[in-house]
């Protein structure tokens, strides 16, 4: 009776994993569908159309494509990207070796629960470290990407009414525009001089970093290029709106502000009531550390709480997405 508990405890928490796992799984899946199709259309527009899709097998789609490396792919898994280095602290490859150690840790009550199957825990653990790792740093781009966009279709805009073409004032927020903003742009001058159409370099852009203001902004040229009309009232209007979805985020994370000292407070009340009760009276305390079951039960104890932190983030970040 006493194992009953903690096993069915455990048996929750790989039942909750496993759903996260294959939430992921599926968004993964549906993104490598996405690349697939994009392949597609590269392939056919070699042959300028002439042939039918459906002749195209996924394996002719990739052997047309150029292969990944398995340093690209290992770096993939882990949701790295070697290509920016420079957006990482360290090394991309030294990230798994180091998150070893606080996967250990993070396995550690596992141990008394499932001794000695903890050790399964570690690989996934380590995973999940790595892909948060690089994931943070990756959005913390895409948000000031996000931010500085505004100022930089002013630009733009302020270049076309003067009569400049749209490559050059491209061209120019490269050359003027702050840091991401200017990488960005001048990479994406660098595509359209030598033959690439404006409006997929842009497409190709915003899936590079993530940013889907980069997207509407390739559908209005592409609009603008086929109906006609003012490109600098299009391009002013689109400024405008992604200036409120700036200002609508920033409200968004003010509003969820109370919701995240809440979720912080829950987190650390158990450490500070086990704080308390140690102190007014240790041998009580000393229960869930001197002992198999207490061990147990603290064990317990630090899954739920895992569990509980990351439902509480993750229903924060998706009200905020």
């Amino acid at each position: 009776m006493i194992f009953e508990v903690p096993l069915l405890l455990l048996l929750a928490c790989l039942c909750l994993g496993g759903l996260v796992l294959t939430y992921m799984q599926i968004a993964r899946a549906d993104e490598r569908a996405k690349r697939l199709r994009r392949r597609f259309a590269a392939t056919l527009a070699r042959y300028g159309g002439a042939v039918d899709e459906d002749a195209f097998t996924p394996m002719r789609v990739r052997a047309a494509a150029p292969q990944r490396s398995v340093e690209a792919g290992f770096a993939a898994l882990l949701g790295a990207d070697p290509a920016r280095q420079d957006l990482y602290p360290v090394k991309w490859w030294l990230v798994p070796l180091i998150a070893l150690v606080p996967a250990r840790l993070a396995a550690l009550p596992l141990d008394y629960l499932i001794n000695p199957w903890g050790w399964l825990a570690i690989p996934p653990a380590c995973w999940l470290i790595c892909n948060r790792f690089f994931h943070y740093f990756h959005r913390k781009r895409a948000t000031v990407l996000f931010i500085q966009f505004p100022d930089a279709l002013a630009m733009i805009v302020r270049a076309v009414r003067v009569g400049i073409p749209i490559s050059e004032a491209i061209r120019a927020v490269g050359k003027e525009a702050a840091a991401p903003t200017a990488e960005e742009f001048a990479r994406l001058s660098d595509e359209v001089a030598i033959g690439a159409p404006l409006d997929q370099a842009l497409r190709a852009m915003a899936e590079r970093n993530e940013v889907a203001e980069y997207r509407f902004f390739a559908t209005a040229l592409s609009l603008q290029s086929q109906t006609g009309g003012g490109i600098s009232e299009t391009l002013e209007n689109l400024a405008d709106v992604i200036r409120k979805r700036v200002a609508a985020r920033a409200r968004g994370k003010a509003l969820a502000a109370e919701a995240r000292a809440s979720a912080t407070a829950l987190a650390v009340l158990p450490f500070l009531a086990m704080g308390s009760l140690w102190v007014m009276n240790p041998s009580y305390m000393n229960i869930l550390f001197m002992t198999d079951a207490g061990n147990e039960i603290l064990a317990g104890g630090a899954v739920l709480l895992a569990v509980g932190i990351f439902v509480m983030r993750m229903v924060i970040q998706k009200s905020l997405s």
